[in-house]
């Protein structure tokens, strides 16, 4: 019986995890753009700088808001420092 519950189990993981990538690399609208084509971020009241946007163009988040994210998906993944 437990391989069947490590199968589940692992069934169960993989269809987490390929969610998870799904939404992470879904086609989003840009509806942080504002009309004068300033980007704000996702998370907080703050203008993504224009030299973050140089350097990653599809940035929908201030660095402090995608530290935090980036810091969230360890911990949620076990990869946590």
């Amino acid at each position: 019986m437990p391989d069947l519950f490590d199968a589940a189990q692992n069934l169960e993981e993989n269809q987490r995890q390929q969610a998870l990538s799904n939404h992470k690399n879904r086609p989003h609208e840009r509806q942080d753009i504002d009309a004068e084509g300033r980007v704000w971020c996702l998370d907080c009241p703050v203008q993504v700088p224009p030299e973050r946007l140089a350097k990653v163009p599809d940035a929908c988040r201030c660095i402090d808001c995608q530290q935090i994210t980036e810091l969230k998906d360890r911990q949620l993944h076990g990869l946590a420092r």
